[in-house]
This record gives structure tokens, sequence and C-alpha cells, in this order.
């Protein structure tokens, strides 16, 4: 058995999961699981880690739980995006949205306002927003939501100012009530990983299953807005 996790879902379709790890079992001929977990966008030090006793064999995760993992895991093939912003690499984006009529137009003029993000292990929600302002109280207010979706359903209602969301996620959630007022990267792209006592053999099907998926799945992966699966820069995570 392969057991698969995703942090990743509902921002990114729990379908799209699914339909990866159904692929992975008809490639490798091993039967998978998949289970989600929605409250962190993947483990940091005091989180629970499904890896290390190996309740989980195969991830989707945010791209800081790969260092707090360390020599734990390993990266997989992981999506490329149908982004042209991505021009065919394994990378993504935090958009910065605002209401459609807000007046502002840059982030800069969010100083003193109030800013959701995803959770605070995220990447394009959190992280990207602290390398831009070095502190949180640049806002006067920063509200977890919880995820991508709520975050933009906050922008939305006015509960907050702004927010960065996740490109992919952005693509499938097209909203006329928003607007992108600035782009933050490219970044490594959310990663694929296994955990490294799964025999190599394993792994190396694993891997293959992913890199041929768009053989067969390509219609299926373009209406979750990715293109393919490539290996991405591992040193890009660390």
């Amino acid at each position: 058995m392969i057991r698969l996790i995703s942090y990743l879902a509902p921002s990114i379709p729990a379908p799209f999961f699914e339909l990866v790890a159904r692929h992975i079992e008809s490639s490798t001929g091993v039967a998978t699981s998949i289970a989600f977990e929605q409250s962190i966008s993947g483990p940091l030090a005091g989180d629970d880690d499904p890896f290390a006793d190996a309740r989980a064999d195969v991830g989707f995760l945010c791209a800081p739980s790969v260092r707090f993992l360390g020599t734990e895991i390993s990266v997989l093939p992981s999506p490329v995006p149908s982004d042209p912003r991505a021009n065919g690499r394994p990378v993504y984006f935090a958009d910065v949205v605002v209401h459609a009529s807000s007046k502002m137009q840059n982030f800069d003029e969010l100083r003193g306002r109030t800013w959701a993000y995803n959770d605070p292990n995220s990447k394009s929600g959190w992280f990207s927003m602290l390398e831009r302002v070095g502190d949180p109280n640049f806002f006067a207010k920063c509200i977890q939501s919880g995820s991508h979706l709520r975050s933009l359903d906050m922008v939305a209602s006015g509960e907050a100012d702004a927010a960065a969301i996740d490109s992919n996620v952005l693509r499938i959630n097209r909203r006329d009530d928003l607007r992108v007022i600035e782009s933050w990267g490219p970044f490594a792209i959310q990663p694929v990983i296994v955990r490294a006592a799964i025999d190599g053999a394993t792994r190396e099907r694993i891997a293959h299953a992913l890199l041929t998926m768009h053989e067969e799945h390509g219609a299926s992966l373009e209406s979750f807005g990715f293109a393919r699966f490539a290996q991405p820069d591992a040193a890009a995570y660390r």
C-alpha cells in the first residue's frame, strides 16, 4: 500500500489528488490510499509529522515543509502549471488580490490594513508576505482564514483588504469581484514528496508514473490548471 496525503485541498481540488492516486496505483500495480489534512499547508516544527512513522509515504504539501522534513523525504516530479508565466516550469506565483473596487494600486498602500492568509505554514499566503515586508506588523491585523478559498471570500466581502493567493488556485477560481495588484515569484511549485525509507524501485515507479501521467490524463490535468509533471530543482526548497 502506498499511502498518500494532501495538505493542499480544498484550495486545489481534492479530485486532482484522487486522480493522481488512482494513476499511481494503476501504473505501479500497488494499491494506494489518500488522506487529506486541511488545517495546515504541510508540517513544520511542532506539527504532526505522518512521514516520520510511515503513516504517509507520498505527500502534496507547501514548500516550507521540505526544509523541515530534511533527509526524511525526497522530492518527486511535481506539477507544472498551465499558467503562461510558468513557461513550462514547475513554478508558481503569489498573486496579491484586493476587491475590484478598491483604490489600492500596489502592495505598499496596504500598510495599516487587514491581511488574510490561509495558514502560517503557507509559502504563498504567509511566507511570501513576510519576505516582502519582514514584519507582519506592517498590517493593522492579520487574519488566518483556513484556506485560500476562504481568503478570497474575505477580501470579496470586505472582511480583509488583501491576501496573497497561490496563482494556481486563483486560475481555477477566477472572480470578477477581485483584482491582482502584484505578483511575487516565481517560486518552486508545491512539491510532491516521498518518504526516503521507501525502497528505490517503488520510488522510481512512482516518479515514472508522475512523469508520464499527461500521456493518459492530459485533458484532466488541464482541467485542474496543470500541463504535466516535471522534476523540480530540489535545491530550491532547501
